[in-house]
């Protein structure tokens, strides 16, 4: 199974998540792309802000790495109030919930990623406290159980999600604002990639960031991440400084080609060419051929093979493209040239 992939858009470990943080942009001025969105989330900002309340509670979606989580840093800070962070997974009784919210006061984010993941029960508890800023608490058992009600200030939910199809309707309905967050372009991430060479001190030519930028499948998080990847292999085969012959042998050595492919991602292409003739192909045989969970293929692998074109999700299953097939250097059989996009 594959592990700690250069090319995740999640987060890899925790030193990974520390050097992100520094990367952040603090206001939505510093934000790079998303111009819609951001010009958007402005103008819900002025108006909460301009009224003295708490903006509504709003929904990211999209890929991991897309700034989900930055965009709720930058809400808290427009909006000069305190943010809780917390995942999905990580609250598993309501009394985790209870107390996080019974400590936010006016104003205050609190912001939960990986939202979908969030237990029926807590869903329901949450509904009363993002509808009417309040929660129903049960004290004692059986004979001697009551209901407590407990008042909430005025907060602000922020969710983050890679499926959004996984929230109930319900929890979906709570939400005021919704925001889809997509792919970057090359360009946006050149701009991204400036500006992380200029913190983090490393002397970047425009061919090497153009370099970085075509290689990190349209995500912040990786074109940071091999931008620090680059740095260290300058500063140990070169110089120090990141020209584009060294940008290019970093980057080959992290097995990542010129279309940002890594290893998983060329096993899942050849496994559906050359195995499964092109496909179609279910996602739970391709997880059980690659070894890899479905989650895995889900949400890391495929949706930046959509994004380029390099596999279609059909009613029977995944094919691969003859654009595909051309990057690898391999041939569809020609029984399957015709379904082929």
């Amino acid at each position: 199974m594959s592990r700690e992939r250069v090319i995740s858009g999640e987060t890899v470990n925790i030193q990974d998540e520390a050097i992100q943080i520094t990367l952040r942009p603090k206001t939505l001025d510093e934000y790079v792309g998303q111009q819609e969105l951001r010009g958007k989330l402005k103008v819900a900002l002025t108006a909460a802000k301009g009224r003295g309340d708490a903006i509504e509670h709003i929904l990211f979606y999209g890929p991991p790495g897309l700034g989900k989580t930055t965009l709720a840093h930058i809400i808290a800070n427009e909006m000069g109030s305190r943010i809780f962070t917390t995942a999905g997974p990580a609250l598993q009784r309501t009394g985790d919930l209870m107390g996080i919210l019974t400590n936010l006061n006016d104003g205050d984010v609190l912001f939960i990623d990986e939202i979908h993941r969030l237990s029926p029960m807590l869903e329901e508890f949450l509904y009363p406290a993002m509808e009417d800023f309040k929660v129903d608490f049960v004290v004692d058992k059986g004979a001697f159980a009551k209901v407590v009600n407990v008042p909430l200030k005025k907060f602000t939910l922020i969710g983050a999600t890679t499926r959004a199809g996984m929230l109930s309707a319900p929890l979906r309905d709570r939400f005021g604002l919704f925001y889809h967050i997509d792919f970057y372009p090359p360009e946006e991430l050149e701009e991204i990639v400036r500006r992380s060479a200029r913190i983090l001190e490393c002397q970047l030519d425009s061919e090497a960031c153009v370099a970085v930028s075509l290689r990190a499948r349209g995500t912040p998080r990786i074109a940071n991440r091999l931008l620090r990847r680059l740095r260290d292999y300058a500063q140990v085969k070169g110089d120090g400084t990141v020209d584009s012959a060294i940008a290019l042998q970093a980057l080959d050595a992290e097995g990542v080609d010129s279309a940002g492919l890594d290893n998983l991602d060329r096993r899942m292409l050849k496994v559906i060419i050359e195995y499964y003739k092109g496909g179609p192909v279910g996602i739970e045989a391709l997880g059980a051929t690659l070894n890899e969970e479905v989650d895995t293929l889900v949400d890391m692998v495929e949706p930046y093979l959509l994004k380029i074109g390099f596999v279609q999700r059909t009613q029977r299953g995944r094919m691969a493209s003859t654009k595909a097939a051309e990057h690898l250097g391999l041939r569809i059989s020609d029984a399957n040239q015709q379904t082929l996009f």
